[in-house]
């Protein structure tokens, strides 16, 4: 299990040089909001060796939209590129999948396609992480993800259990795609996200001391660094 740390600057960046997947974002635009290309850049080369994740939006179903932004993250220097789905409809996420798929894979076929689906999808009406991820497979995706779509304090775990979670990750391995857990944990789930043991666990507010906007937190980046190792 990698733990992935998601700045929203230069500096903080600095601050998670030790994680396994610097994750590169801009909180105020929304769950997966995306940062400026010049900002993947200039992390990408403070990382050295560190693989560099950005997230391109939470997107409806626009799949040339969501293509060219997959593409531009790709070019400014993103190893995993990540895109959340805020709809409902599987013939548009098809769609959207296909196109972001395609848009970094064709040109980059060493980077990584993430699609997440959120826990929340319920209250959000958008689709379900078990009916997304078979789809994204289907499209040549790399890893299905949760996380949260309404950043409100509410963790994953509120919404699904780790009965749900662990079938979600099997259910990815069985399709031959990565797993990846967030929204809005704890170091408290830590030991749970251990049993469940996806390949990544993505976490914000958890090193921000519990709140996404505020400054990340040197000592709770080494302290969750320290408990998922």
């Amino acid at each position: 299990m990698k733990l992935l740390v998601s700045p929203s600057s230069i500096d903080e960046a600095k601050l998670c040089l030790n994680a396994d997947i610097i994750d590169v974002k801009r909180p105020i635009e929304g769950s997966l909001g995306a940062n400026f290309p010049w900002i993947i850049h200039e992390i990408k080369k403070i990382a050295g060796n560190t693989p560099i994740s950005a997230a391109i939006g939470d997107y409806g179903p626009t799949p040339g939209n969501a293509a060219l932004a997959a593409y531009g993250a790709a070019c400014a220097g993103a190893d995993f590129i990540k895109i959340g789905l805020m709809f409902s409809d599987k013939d548009a996420t098809h769609d959207v999948i296909e196109g972001v798929v395609r848009a970094v894979k064709e040109p980059f076929p060493e980077k990584i396609v993430v699609i997440a689906a959120y826990s929340d999808y319920a209250r959000l009406g958008t689709i379900a992480p078990h009916v997304m991820s078979p789809i994204a497979a289907e499209c040549g995706a790399d890893f299905a993800m949760i996380d949260t779509g309404k950043k409100d304090g509410k963790s994953t775990f509120e919404f699904m259990d780790e009965k749900e979670l662990q079938a979600f990750t099997d259910q990815n391995r069985s399709f031959g795609l990565g797993t990846a857990l967030a929204g809005s944990l704890m170091f408290k789930d830590i030991p749970v996200l251990k049993r469940i043991n996806p390949e990544i666990i993505g976490v914000r507010s958890m090193v921000c001391g519990g709140d996404r906007a505020t400054m990340i937190k040197a000592e709770l980046v080494a302290k969750a660094i320290q408990m998922v190792k």
